[in-house]
């Protein structure tokens, strides 16, 4: 778990909770206690679990990145342009307009969002421009507030 804010100890903002608790001699649940109110992010799944969501046909993208987060996690500025570089481009789990049809489509009809995912007369247009051969995701754990490449 690495931290991403905390009131009483702003300092140990970007560090892992398990060093935290090893310097201050404690355990890893009396750290975070010590360490609340805070945030932080959590590394719970496996690269081939979310490759294995990813194909499923009914996956659709989005992301619950925190902007008031002081350390963010990465997939605030990254997820859809991992999606379509990574995930589409490179890895191929699926064609470059099955990703964008679930990015936006997808999610629109999925949550009766009236007007929006597709372009079409009449509709709200959300536009991005793309490189699909350039788009990628550069935002890190710790530079998380990072523009990603080929838009």
């Amino acid at each position: 778990m690495l931290v991403t804010w905390s009131t009483p100890y702003p300092q140990m903002t970007g560090r892992l909770l398990k060093s935290i608790a090893e310097e201050w001699g404690c355990t890893e649940g009396d750290a975070a206690e010590r360490l609340s109110p805070g945030g932080a992010t959590y590394f719970q799944m496996r690269e081939d679990d979310v490759q294995a969501i990813m194909r499923h046909e009914a996956c659709m993208i989005g992301s619950d990145g925190l902007p008031r987060d002081p350390l963010p996690h990465p997939r605030l500025w990254g997820t859809f342009p991992r999606v379509l570089g990574h995930y589409s481009r490179d890895r191929k789990l699926m064609p470059l307009e099955e990703a964008v049809r679930r990015m936006t489509g997808l999610s629109a009809s999925t949550f009766h969002l009236a007007g929006r995912g597709l372009i079409a007369p009449g509709m709200i247009a959300d536009i991005t421009i793309f490189d699909p051969q350039r788009i990628a995701d550069v935002a890190t754990y710790q530079n998380p507030r990072q523009a990603s490449a080929g838009i």
